[in-house]
């Protein structure tokens, strides 16, 4: 295991997340030295993971892991498998973690992990072999009270298993605190699955309320059918929302009087292939619809747009294309500084991704508290947590807004560098060390 240097491949998405900083100091209560301090990662580490493949022959990975802060408890960040994984992303994603704790609330810090690669070439043994090296390299770099990773873009609860269970090897006992997103079976929370989406429909519910919405007559396209795409869109579809565009990787659909979610995400996930169905019992039938690309997604006369996949999609040419009012941030980064300005003079309302995506991270909260106390708490019960706590932060987030009249990612920001500071603060800054000369 190495210490990274900051040297990586493309763009700097961590300085382009580290902008955010600066305006929201402007309406948080914290010293300028916290501030500074959060422009830092605590600690990086780089490493090589050899992995023996199916025909024998040897490769090298490359892996990263970012603490970003741990002033408010243990670095809490998933690990992602994905060719395009870099250090730039890495610690913005990290630094995104340390925010979105804040905002919810929970005793963590932000951390992040990924490696470079393309899961989908490598075998189900491979696979395997490539997330037990991860962890032998990076097993001193994380522990249950330090860094706790969990699942993200292309690893899973069986993947986490894995880890957690390299680790607990490692130590000679069983520590399934050490990493959330597990199987049940395996010391996983009830609940978990959904907690992404949940969470975002949790907001989009307090923006009902807000704004006095009648369901039926709001229209929602998600790009991204992924896990979380699916579950939000499942949910607002149970409470008569009218979803009326999906898309994944490979392009989108659209269906002006909304699509059956159930039969959609039954056939994407049965066949891999997101096509216009509805589902009778064990047949699916083609239903009419318009094929559509992500970009014309972006620009559908739609009332609620939830970006779901991955970082970058609103830029500061596409941005100016958004019909959407509102815009519910369920993928991480979605948005690029260029893009706020942008959606920010055209007076749309964006749930930031610190705070719509944020119920992932808390129920993973509630799967370290249970790991720990040896006492597992019933679905219900989980859902009921997760919906306290994300109405909460979401109302705290949007009154700040309204009161502040700022954009409700300033909010949101702003409100978690509060929190933060108070941690960082609690051991000194320069002010207290003055004061006592």
């Amino acid at each position: 295991m190495t210490t990274a240097a900051d040297g990586d491949r493309g763009g700097n998405i961590f300085d382009d997340a580290i902008k955010r900083l600066d305006r929201a100091f402007e309406f948080a209560e914290i010293d300028a030295e916290a501030v500074e301090r959060l422009k830092h990662p605590r600690a990086i580490v780089q490493v090589s993971v050899p992995v023996r493949m199916d025909d024998g022959s040897l490769r090298i990975f490359e892996g990263y892991r970012v603490r970003h802060d741990d002033s408010r408890g243990p670095g809490k960040g998933g690990v992602r498998f994905h060719p395009d994984v870099n250090l730039h992303e890495v610690k913005a994603l990290a630094f995104w973690m340390t925010c979105k704790c804040a905002v919810v609330g929970i005793p963590y810090g932000g951390a992040k992990g990924g490696v470079v690669v393309n899961p989908k070439e490598l075998s189900r043994l491979e696979l395997e072999r490539l997330s037990r090296g991860f962890i032998r390299q990076i097993g001193e770099f994380i522990g249950p009270e330090s860094d706790i990773p969990a699942p993200d873009v292309y690893t899973n609860a069986m993947i986490m298993g894995w880890m957690m269970d390299e680790y607990s090897k490692m130590q000679g006992q069983r520590t399934p605190a050490v990493i959330t997103g597990k199987p049940i079976p395996l010391g996983g929370s009830l609940g978990r699955e959904d907690a992404t989406g949940r969470g975002a429909y949790y907001c989009i519910k307090e923006l009902e309320r807000q704004k006095g919405w009648d369901p039926g007559r709001i229209r929602v396209a998600v790009q991204g059918f992924g896990n979380a795409g699916q579950h939000v869109a499942r949910l607002l579809h149970e409470d008569n929302y009218r979803i009326v565009a999906v898309s994944d990787s490979k392009g989108g659909i659209f269906k002006q009087d909304g699509f059956d979610v159930p039969s959609l995400i039954r056939f994407k996930n049965e066949s891999r292939q997101l096509k216009a169905v509805y589902c009778d019992g064990s047949v699916c039938e083609m239903v009419d619809a318009d094929t559509i690309s992500n970009e014309e997604l972006l620009a559908l006369d739609v009332d609620v747009l939830v970006p779901a996949a991955l970082e970058n999609v609103f830029t500061g040419e596409n941005a100016r294309k958004v019909r959407a009012p509102v815009i519910v941030e369920v993928a991480n980064g979605p948005t690029t500084s260029d893009g706020d300005a942008v959606l920010n003079e055209a007076k749309k309302l964006v749930v930031p991704d610190i705070l719509a995506n944020a119920g992932g991270v808390t129920v993973s909260y509630f799967e370290w508290v249970q790991n720990k106390q040896g006492y597992y708490w019933t679905e219900p019960e989980v859902q009921e947590r997760l919906r306290e706590i994300m109405t909460r932060a979401f109302n705290a987030v949007y009154d700040l807004a309204e009161r502040r009249s700022i954009d409700m990612r300033t909010a949101a920001y702003a409100y978690a560098l509060t929190r933060i500071g108070e941690a960082i603060e609690a051991v000194g800054t320069q002010s207290f060390f003055q004061a006592g000369h």
